[in-house]
């Protein structure tokens, strides 16, 4: 928008202006649909996407509608006024972020991405205590990124965990479970067995939120490379966090207040791998 009004003052470069401007704007509304579709089905707590859809489309015809009513009245009042007309424009985009703002803040997602499930496993590790949704929203924060330093690659193939006996030894020592976790190049990396049930997958998910932790409080991201002892002290992290996982995930996945607060589908964001929904 802003782009389209300082368009015709560049008189030279005004198509290029205004065609940058329509594809930023066609980036947006591709991130904005994406966006959308998630809070519908989020707010569909019937199954009733339809329905949800269709006042969602109402509410925004009739915003669409004042907007154009308002517009009628400011044109005449901002026409060959530029001060003005950017003036107006500074203050409708600040209160539209703002609104947009508080309008995230006040959603309650009840299924985990990296951030909240870090951010109720460090909880629980402090003081086994579970937070609720609201609370575990209220600390995700919007603008920037989750403080996870080491990035998690969940469904990598063997050899990028093993690449030597050395070390697919060192991935078998303490785990009983059907995926086996490494450090590799700064990340933390999960390959699932093939008879690996959801359940597992939900708690290598766990243990890697956990084991990038434990590398975030120990390491800087740079400090993660491969020199052999560096290497140990990482296998030494991963056999710690199975032993961990051992005696907390059974009592936090099947505790009472886990199953009353939080669905346990785990929807994993773009920060890993891949997008995966699992669910239990």
């Amino acid at each position: 928008m802003f782009m389209e009004i300082l368009a015709p003052y560049f008189p030279a470069c005004f198509t290029f202006i205004v065609c940058t401007a329509g594809i930023f704007k066609s980036i947006v509304g591709v991130a904005g649909g994406a966006t959308r579709a998630a809070l519908t089905v989020h707010q569909a707590r019937r199954d009733n996407m339809a329905d949800i859809s269709a006042k969602d489309g109402s509410q925004e015809t009739l915003v669409n509608l004042a907007g154009l009513l308002v517009s009628l009245i400011l044109i005449p009042l901002v026409t060959d006024n530029p001060v003005l007309t950017l003036c107006l424009f500074f203050l409708f985009t600040v209160l539209h972020l703002f609104a947009n703002y508080k309008a995230v803040r006040s959603v309650v997602m009840e299924t985990f991405n990296e951030a909240r499930l870090s951010i109720v496993l460090q909880q629980y590790l402090k003081d086994k205590r579970i937070l609720s949704p609201p609370e575990a929203n209220q600390r995700e924060p919007v603008f920037f990124e989750f403080g996870q330093t080491v990035p998690i690659k969940l469904g990598v193939r063997l050899q990028e965990i093993a690449q030597s006996p050395e070390d697919l030894e060192l991935a078998l020592k303490e785990n009983s479970m059907p995926y086996l976790l490494g450090v590799r190049n700064g990340c933390v990396c999960v390959c699932l067995g093939p008879e690996a049930s959801v359940s597992d997958e939900i708690r290598a998910m766990c243990q890697a939120v956990v084991l990038g932790n434990m590398l975030s409080s120990s390491n800087s991201r740079e400090a993660t490379g491969a020199a052999p002892k560096q290497q140990k002290g990482h296998w030494e992290m991963v056999h710690k966090s199975h032993k961990l996982m051992d005696a907390i995930f059974n009592p936090l996945l099947k505790g009472e207040h886990m199953q009353n607060c939080f669905n346990l589908p785990i929807i994993l964001s773009d920060s890993f791998s891949g997008s995966m929904i699992l669910e239990m």
